[in-house]
């Protein structure tokens, strides 16, 4: 059984341990500080260093079966029986228990909100940790659990503790949830200088010593994945820092562009969203006065074809509405887009437009009125248009 120093002291990264195991590119020591991944907690990398030879630690992982905790390194292995002195990344350490400890902070301030919303299922593996909650929560429960946290973690001191007590105990703590853990279990407190604890939690994974260190836990989104279960998306700590940082300097730099503060940028966009409502409604309206335009100003042939060559494709559907009794009408635009609108019965515009697509290339089709497609040789279609109108008018 490796010796887990990692939960007598989570900021602790730097240990020495002799190796008891070699298998292939995995160690397994007698002592170790790194934490194999669990409980929604990746693992921790480093590295181990010894007398002649040092080997990055990859990944770590502990044998459910056997309770082992083996090492996979990026390099040699040391002999059974090395001592080595191991690094944690204190880096990626210090990131995965601030969002552990966000996840069990942000959870507790959920349930004090309303203590339906329990936990269903989490995951921390990356930057923007998921927390899954039942009692479907709206974006309001989100805000005032945010809010909760904020002002508990900037105005009490919440300490860690790490107690391992008797299932027959378990009773004297306010856990958050119940544990399927039997016999001896890992409780996991965040306890204010009052000595009240803010959440207590059955847990074998490794937590920020001071709540604070998690700050700021920030909730995203929420994402409905399955009935009265939301997904709430949330930050915690340095990543959640940095990317508020972040946020803030491209809002930043946007804002100075429309020459407003941070402060006035919704307002801003929010005016530049209905201007543009505006200017696409006039620009509609502009487009169906030229459709109506470039109808009148070319007269139907003796087929009762009406023929119009377009430079804008947006001009398509407004020139293939509004067609009389009697009259057949195509358009092709740039890029080959093109459209048949017929108000004659024995000419079904779909029907038409898909044989004329079929002698020059392309693809489209539609309903008897009206029909929209692409050629891929728009000098041959209007020949092919009137070749297929031939066709039906002898038939």
């Amino acid at each position: 059984m490796t010796r887990p120093l990692y939960h007598q002291d989570s900021a602790e990264l730097s240990f020495t341990a002799t190796v008891q195991t070699v298998n292939g590119s995995e160690v397994m020591l007698d002592a170790t500080a790194f934490y194999p991944a669990g409980g929604g907690q990746s693992a921790d990398h480093g590295l181990l260093r010894w007398n002649g030879g040092e080997a990055g630690v990859a990944d770590t992982r502990k044998d459910k079966v056997t309770g082992l905790i083996w090492h996979k390194l990026d390099g040699t292995p040391p002999a059974v029986g090395t001592q080595i002195t191991g690094e944690v990344d204190a880096a990626r350490r210090w990131r995965h228990m601030a969002r552990h400890s966000g996840e069990h902070l942000l959870a507790q301030s959920f349930v004090r909100i309303n203590p339906a919303f329990a936990v269903d299922a989490v995951n921390m593996t990356h930057p923007e940790c998921t927390l899954d909650l039942r009692g479907d929560p709206t974006e309001a429960d989100v805000r005032a659990a945010e809010t909760l946290l904020r002002e508990t973690l900037a105005r009490r001191r919440l300490t860690l503790e790490t107690p391992t007590v008797s299932e027959a105990d378990l009773p004297n703590y306010p856990l958050r949830r119940e544990t399927k853990v039997r016999g001896q279990v890992r409780l996991v407190i965040f306890r204010g200088e009052d000595g009240q604890p803010f959440d207590v939690s059955a847990c074998g994974g490794i937590h920020v010593p001071q709540a604070s260190l998690a700050a700021p836990v920030v909730a995203l989104r929420t994402e409905r994945i399955r009935g009265r279960v939301t997904r709430v998306v949330f930050m915690a700590g340095e990543e959640a820092s940095e990317y508020l940082g972040g946020i803030y300097r491209d809002c930043r730099a946007l804002a100075q562009t429309f020459s407003v503060p941070v402060e006035r940028l919704t307002e801003r966009v929010e005016a530049l969203r209905t201007d543009l409502t505006d200017s696409k409604a006039d620009a509609a309206q502009l487009r169906e006065k030229l459709a109506r335009v470039l109808v009148e100003a070319t007269p139907p042939d003796a087929q009762g074809l009406r023929w119009l060559e377009l430079d804008d494709p947006a001009l398509l559907l407004p020139v293939l509405s509004g067609v009389p009794t009697g009259e057949v009408r195509v358009a092709l635009s740039e890029g080959g887009r093109c459209g048949v609108a017929s108000a004659r019965p024995e000419v079904h515009a779909g029907e038409l437009l898909r044989g004329v697509l079929a002698v020059t290339g392309g693809k489209g089709g539609g309903k008897p009125e009206l029909a929209q497609g692409s050629t891929l040789k728009p000098g041959g279609f209007l020949a092919a248009v009137r070749a297929a109108l031939t066709s039906t008018q002898t038939s």
